[in-house]
């Protein structure tokens, strides 16, 4: 295929506004200049988006296809999405829906290290659902913190993943913090293997700090015997997860948290579907898996949207297929119903409920591996 693809749901009154809006979208994606000026020759050939197709799809929205050329990407992440969505994003009654990537952005843009058959030889559990406390709250003591990690993984978590809103707090440092719960985490990982266990926790901190300290303390949480990380693309962009993925020196799975992504896919007439944001961009930009907010929760997400968002992760699409990772609000209950919908590649993550058994928060990480493997 010459050209990337990207679908896109366009509001108009009529074939022929849809048509002009489609148009609009193709040149302010690109050349970002009148129609009547686009040289001719290679800018106008090349450069310039395509509108392949305009079709209607439900009463007041069309479906408008416009091809890419990578030409007009380059090689870096950022104006691939600037591509994608630029300046479209600013225009009324334009929500991108879908991409359909070329061979040319696979080799660019290759994705996740990981993804889902890397998780399974990682955590060493060949078969089921992935048990993923999230370890909270902030203005908690790292070694209190370090406690909750040690808990959880000694009694079976898969993933033992830190809260998004862990950062550098004075309460717990990102760097103090790190270390005590990679170490509890591994004695945990020993005692278990003594056991007999197979499988083992990872543990997952949360990057915070400024932005060009990303890598610095990825690295360092890499060092420290960190498993892998959580990252918040929607504060530190998604090319900076992207060069964490392809950098050769760092060699953990990454994790993606929603926060701050909400506006890109509450509107229904702008921004992101939730199945491209979530699932799609977080394949291109190096997520191995992806947290969303699970229905029925406390941030609203329909059932559909969250059944988009899985088909997007695991289905056909760019790089390996990744986990989702539905959580906000979860309890134990619900776990049989999730696992119903979602399946075994899947991480299931429950978080201030746990708190509730306190010392004894690793019975609930065991009903947690009962609830999942009954299922």
């Amino acid at each position: 295929m010459e050209r990337f693809e990207v679908t896109y749901r366009i509001f108009a009154d009529d074939q022929s506004d849809a048509e002009s809006r489609a148009a609009n979208i193709a040149l302010e994606d690109t050349v970002e200049i009148p129609r009547d000026v686009v040289p001719a020759g290679y800018v106008e050939d090349v450069v310039l988006g395509r509108v392949e197709s305009v079709v209607p799809e439900d009463e007041g929205t069309w479906l408008g296809r416009i091809g890419y050329h990578i030409d007009a990407v380059g090689r870096e992440l950022p104006q691939f999405l600037n591509v994608v969505l630029g300046n479209a994003s600013i225009l009324h009654g334009v929500k991108a829906v879908a991409l359909t990537p070329n061979a040319e952005v696979l080799d660019r843009f290759p994705g996740a290290q990981y993804g889902v058959e890397g998780l399974r030889k990682l955590t060493g559990r060949a078969t089921g659902g992935y048990v993923c406390p999230v370890i909270k709250p902030q203005g908690s003591s790292s070694e209190t913190l370090a406690r909750l990690c040690y808990l959880t993984a000694r009694a079976g978590a898969d993933i033992v993943k830190e809260d998004h809103g862990l950062s550098n707090q004075d309460a717990a440092p990102f760097r103090e913090r790190v270390k005590l719960a990679a170490e509890a985490v591994a004695r945990a990982n020993v005692e278990r293997a003594t056991e007999g266990d197979t499988a083992q926790s990872l543990y997952f901190p949360s990057i915070g700090g400024h932005g060009d300290e990303v890598r610095e303390l990825a690295m360092y949480a890499q060092d420290a015997g960190a498993s892998g990380i959580l990252l918040i693309p929607g504060l530190f962009g998604f090319d900076a997860m992207n060069r964490l993925a392809q950098d050769p020196d760092f060699t953990l799975p990454i994790m993606a948290h929603p926060s701050h992504l909400g506006p890109y896919v509450l509107s229904p007439e702008a921004g992101y579907a939730h199945g491209m944001l979530f699932g799609t961009l977080m394949r291109l930009a190096g997520a191995d898996i992806s947290v969303f907010p699970n229905h029925g929760g406390r941030f609203g997400f329909s059932l559909a949207e969250c059944e988009e968002i899985v088909e997007a992760c695991r289905g056909d699409g760019p790089g390996l297929p990744i986990l989702p990772s539905p959580g906000g609000g979860m309890s134990l209950d619900r776990l049989p119903d999730m696992m119903q919908l979602y399946g075994e590649d899947c991480v299931y993550l429950l978080g201030g409920s746990l708190l509730r058994y306190g010392d004894w928060i690793g019975d609930a990480i065991r009903e947690m591996r009962t609830a999942l493997d009954a299922t």
